[in-house]
């Protein structure tokens, strides 16, 4: 899973981005006097730090580690297949500079390492494949986690938008608007229920 599908989830939740406790400033009717009015337009913004949302959230570190036996499992299976490969073909071609096989032989041999090589690309794709696949929907069940723990933490929270920051994304933010351990204790606490 990659910190771009975080970052485009909790991006996606905003639109724009202003301060904490933004004043609105008005201009007086009565001779273009402007003054700066104490009321709160009532834009409530928080931030949640996706790095350490990654690092930390219990969810995404079990899936990571899944997907990462799977890769690794899958890696070990066509590098497995490939060393066998090449060395029927390391013998085929010993075979056929030695005048070990007739010209009939040596085509049926080749036609047969050609066989397997497809087979072994076509197998390296279907892995391929599932791996994306099964990614896919690890990363469509983080996204649904991160979406309804925060539809459900909003309704008493109150945010009229809640950011992502990831690199620098968010060139300035107060660090009061930062929600990411919250987030991250109220998502772990959901997970460990659902386990």
């Amino acid at each position: 899973m990659k910190k771009t599908f975080l970052f485009a989830l909790l991006t996606g939740c905003a639109v724009m981005m202003s301060s904490c406790g933004q004043k609105e400033v008005k201009t007086a009717k009565d001779g273009g006097k402007t003054e700066a009015a104490a009321e709160d337009k009532g834009v409530k913004i928080a931030f949640v730090d996706i790095d350490t949302l990654m690092a930390k959230y219990e969810y995404y570190l079990e899936c990571s580690n899944l997907l990462e036996k799977k890769r690794a499992s899958i890696s070990n299976t066509l590098n497995n297949k490939g060393i066998a490969l090449q060395k029927e073909m390391a013998d085929f071609q010993e075979k056929v500079q030695g005048g070990l096989v007739s010209q009939d032989q040596a085509s049926k041999m080749q036609a047969a390492l050609i066989k397997k090589q497809n087979q072994l690309q076509s197998l390296q794709d279907n892995l391929a494949e599932e791996f994306q696949k099964e990614q896919n929907k690890y990363n469509e069940a983080l996204h649904d986690s991160i979406d309804n723990f925060l539809a459900s933490y909003n309704k008493t929270a109150g945010y009229t938008y809640i950011l992502s920051r990831s690199n620098d994304n968010i060139l300035l933010a107060d660090p009061k608007c930062n929600i990411t351990d919250e987030v991250i204790n109220g998502l772990n606490k959901r997970y460990g229920k659902g386990k």
